[in-house]
């Protein structure tokens, strides 16, 4: 079985992350779509709220699990029986830390590979930054988020 794992803290998670996740789940049999526990980024929405927006979000597919996570990423890639992580690419600033990322990562675990995928040019600028941004003062996001989860970040905000 081909399997990949999807990480990252999906603060929430965004068109551009759905759009990465249904392209990896034609490329592999499964993608496990890890949400990381993440504490030190102080994320503005609960461990608990960012798993049920992602497992929302992607009940449409057949291929893809979501699980939360704390700690490194080898030791879940062993736990999971899984050596391919699936990482997101918009612009050069990304490729910097991804690619010390993956780096870091075969430094430890040899047998772990991160590949990287574009997003489709319509998502090439959509970041959870960006949505954290303007949530606060109410603006426009519909064309950031699923609806699912954006009906999901108004319950939550109320």
């Amino acid at each position: 079985m081909r399997r990949a794992i999807y990480p990252g803290t999906f603060d929430p998670i965004t068109v551009g992350h759905l759009d990465i996740a249904k392209r990896a789940s034609s490329m592999f049999d499964e993608i496990i779509i890890a949400v990381a526990k993440s504490a030190s980024k102080q994320p503005m929405f609960t461990f608990e709220q960012r798993i049920a927006m992602v497992e929302a979000t992607t009940k449409e597919f057949d291929n893809i699990k979501v699980i939360g996570f704390e700690g490194l990423l080898v030791d879940l890639s062993d736990k999971l029986d899984a050596n391919i992580l699936i990482r997101g690419l918009r612009a050069v600033s990304d490729f910097e830390y991804e690619l010390q990322m993956g780096y870091a990562n075969s430094s430890l675990k040899k047998e772990l590979e991160t590949i990287f995928l574009m997003p489709s040019l319509e998502y090439g600028f959509v970041s959870s930054s960006v949505v954290r941004s303007i949530l606060p003062f109410n603006g426009k996001v519909e064309h950031l988020l699923h609806p699912t989860a954006l009906k999901m970040i108004n319950e939550y905000k109320k």
